[in-house]
């Protein structure tokens, strides 16, 4: 089984692979990102048949009859059901895409995980991927592909701070000359801010919120602004606690990002555990050039302005946030990537 890659290995490779807790994307050489779906599968329990996975069985969360179950083989960026997830994988992928990859002698595949995995989690990783027809499997630490994937210069001797924010966990790194100089998971992601949310409204408007509307209402949070500019409410629909009818409240978005914080405090505990093991002088290179968030979260209202007083560094959120990690393995694949960036992939 293999544990990290070369560089010249993953040049080698033919598709990349980022299982996410919340979306699953592929990249084929020479084609570029070809899957971005939700990380969900809709199942049969009776029959234990596969119904429909992605955005499909996505919209089909909460809204299903018992014996259908939406489930999600993925969790904080590890693999939790290999079987489900080669499923799941082998549908996203498609037929057509399929028939084109067996076409190759000896299939290999490039896949991110976690920074630290264990090596539970990354045989389920290797074992995902050979599922798809994979004879050789690459795995390349999660910090260093968003990090080359949103253009930050790792190779350089100067430090780089990253972010990636997922669904279940955020992890933090100082990144110089091609390596991770430390590092931190927090188990703080996009689901917690979520769930912080609907706590919010079930508490102080009595009101439960669909899991289909979480996310919208999160975009309304965010487009007013921390400064509270242009519309200070915003009117969302729910289910009353006490009668269980279907009800509209006007709530303040300040009170709700203000609610935020608090699962948000963990990710700036771990800013500061990262900050207090890295040297000085690359910590006055952060002050200079700050932070770089990526990952699927990182356009939650408010982050980047509360790091930002917090830290009192600079905080920039990537161009493409959400597909960092896929192109940073795909720039890898494609060998746009200088040898220098070698040794945070050997070993």
């Amino acid at each position: 089984m293999a544990t990290s890659a070369a560089l010249e290995q993953l040049r080698r490779c033919h598709v990349a692979v980022d299982l996410g807790a919340a979306r699953t994307r592929v990249y084929v050489k020479g084609s570029g990102l070809v899957v971005d779906q939700p990380s969900a599968a809709a199942v049969n329990t009776r029959t234990g048949s596969l119904i429909a996975v992605g955005d499909f069985a996505e919209r089909m969360t909460g809204r299903t009859p018992g014996y259908i179950k939406v489930v999600r083989p993925v969790s904080g960026g590890t693999v939790v059901d290999v079987d489900m997830a080669q499923r799941m994988l082998r549908h996203l992928v498609g037929e057509k895409l399929r028939r084109t990859l067996r076409r190759k002698p000896r299939l290999r595949a490039a896949v991110c995980t976690p920074h630290e995995a264990d090596p539970l989690a990354r045989r389920a990783a290797v074992e995902t991927m050979m599922g798809l027809g994979a004879r050789r499997v690459e795995l390349v630490d999660t910090l260093i592909a968003a990090a080359v994937g949103c253009g930050l210069p790792v190779e350089h001797p100067e430090a780089t701070m990253i972010l990636v924010c997922g669904a279940a966990t955020t992890q933090v790194a100082v990144l110089s000359l091609g390596a991770i100089v430390t590092a931190e998971r927090v188990p703080v992601g996009g689901e917690a801010i979520d769930y912080a949310i609907v706590q919010h409204l079930r508490h102080h408007h009595e009101l439960m919120l669909p899991s289909q509307s979480v996310r919208p209402l999160q975009l309304a949070l965010s487009g007013n602004g921390l400064t509270a500019q242009g519309p200070a409410v915003t009117e969302i629909h729910g289910r009353d606690i006490a009668t269980g009818l279907a009800r509209s409240v006007r709530i303040d978005t300040a009170a709700v990002r203000e609610a935020l914080h608090t699962p948000l405090t963990s990710v700036l505990d771990g800013i500061g555990a990262v900050l207090r093991d890295c040297p000085p002088d690359l910590v006055a290179d952060l002050a200079d050039r700050g932070i770089m968030l990526v990952g699927g979260s990182a356009l939650l209202p408010g982050l980047d302005e509360m790091l930002r007083d917090a830290t009192g560094m600079p905080v920039h959120i990537a161009e493409r946030p959400d597909v960092c990690s896929v192109l940073g393995l795909g720039a890898m694949l494609e060998g746009e990537i200088q040898p220098l960036v070698l040794d945070p992939l050997a070993g």
